[in-house]
């Protein structure tokens, strides 16, 4: 069953420049369905690099002429080259390409942020579009059920509550990932998923010393959401230097596992400015790593969870839009908190606080500071800010 997604829209107006496109995001995120489904209607050849007759087929190009290798490889209006982290130097080759005139457009779709593995990915600036694919967001979700009209206010009326909230605990417990969405075993593709696919990348490329090191750091941070971190204490659990915990942070940011949450400050004297939290853009991959995917409202760590899920929701939906908005946590010297701070592109602030229970908002000092309202995301209320 194929998931509508809100990145359709950018992908179709894509075919409209000559521009290359990056499309971005992590392992099994839907990217090259995307790419199938949005452009079914253009001839497209699609190459995967983890596949090895499509991987000779462009090394077979590469020398060629610009338009001798677009002619070699079937003259397609798009060309898709999947997984394009894996060939070294991807970019020149296609900037040459696009330099050349050739008709053809390109697609480079990569699980990896295309820097960190092909340096001179600075020769696209100003050659390229950036679209963005995280895991489903909720709204996404919502849209595939069966039940569901567009003409439904799903904010304005409570007959389908029992249905959202079931959705909601399976989103929270399973993640969103699209294959976690339509399949009935979640729990095996989820194991499948964090042993196998996750750090696919990092480990095929040779990018750390120890693989067993990287996952006990991913275990440690499954076990400490929504808390700030520390990299001198987790490379003294690890039993590693901090650069080395650092440089793995940096790793697992740029393969899309985790990302970071630093702390939004104006007035160091008073608020702390150094610290940052991290967070799973996937919560089942988080569960499925501490092996607890009991969907539970009742559950111990809920709080942590439901405290991830939904800044993750607020990051997918930014990440959608192209990175526009910055988003932080602040937390006062005196222990007052604020669970997300979102500072958009226009300077103005928002700021949320996360309880899975419905509660007033308590971080008093930040509205005083800032005189910005705190809105409260729980799970009686969330819909109003995700659907």
């Amino acid at each position: 069953m194929y998931i509508h997604r809100l990145a359709e829209n950018k992908l179709l107006s894509w075919t409209k420049t000559p521009k290359i496109l990056l499309l971005l995001g992590g392992r099994q995120t839907g990217k090259t369905t995307l790419i199938k489904e949005v452009l079914k209607s253009f001839k497209t050849t699609c190459l995967n690099l983890d596949i090895e007759i499509d991987k000779q087929k462009l090394f077979n190009a590469i020398p060629l002429a610009p338009l001798q290798a677009i002619e070699s490889l079937g003259y397609p209006d798009i060309l898709v080259i999947d997984e394009a982290q894996r060939l070294p130097k991807i970019s020149q080759v296609v900037k040459g390409w696009y330099d050349s005139g050739v008709f053809t457009q390109t697609i480079l779709s990569g699980s990896s942020s295309l820097n960190i593995l092909d340096q001179s990915a600075e020769s696209l600036t100003g050659r390229n579009i950036k679209i963005f694919l995280p895991p489903l967001v909720f709204s996404e979700i919502i849209s595939s059920q069966s039940w569901y009209q567009p003409a439904i206010n799903l904010k304005k009326t409570s007959a389908f509550s029992g249905q959202i909230f079931s959705l909601l605990l399976s989103s929270i417990t399973f993640g969103n990932y699209p294959e976690v969405v339509t399949r009935l075993n979640k729990i095996e593709y989820l194991n499948n998923l964090v042993s196998d696919f996750l750090l696919k990348d990092i480990f095929q490329l040779g990018l750390v010393k120890s693989p067993e090191a990287l996952r006990r750091l991913l275990l440690l941070l499954a076990y400490q959401l929504g808390s700030i971190v520390s990299t001198n204490e987790l490379a003294k659990n690890l039993e590693v230097s901090r650069s080395t915990v650092d440089r793995y942070l940096d790793l697992l940011e740029q393969t899309f596992v985790i990302f970071r949450l630093p702390a939004f400050n104006t007035n160091p004297r008073k608020e702390i400015a150094k610290s940052q939290k991290i967070f799973f853009w996937d919560t089942g991959v988080r569960n499925a790593l501490i092996g607890e995917l009991n969907p539970h409202p009742l559950r111990s760590d809920i709080g942590q969870l439901w405290e991830n899920w939904v800044v993750s929701e607020f990051a997918k939906i930014n990440l959608l839009d192209g990175n526009m908005s910055k988003l932080y946590f602040w937390r006062s010297r005196t222990g007052s908190e604020v669970d997300l701070v979102i500072k958009h592109i226009d300077g103005t602030l928002k700021a949320y606080e996360i309880k899975w229970s419905a509660s007033n908002p308590r971080a008093k000092a930040f509205t005083g500071l800032y005189k910005i309202p705190i809105k409260t995301v729980n799970q009686r209320n969330f819909i109003q800010y995700f659907v």
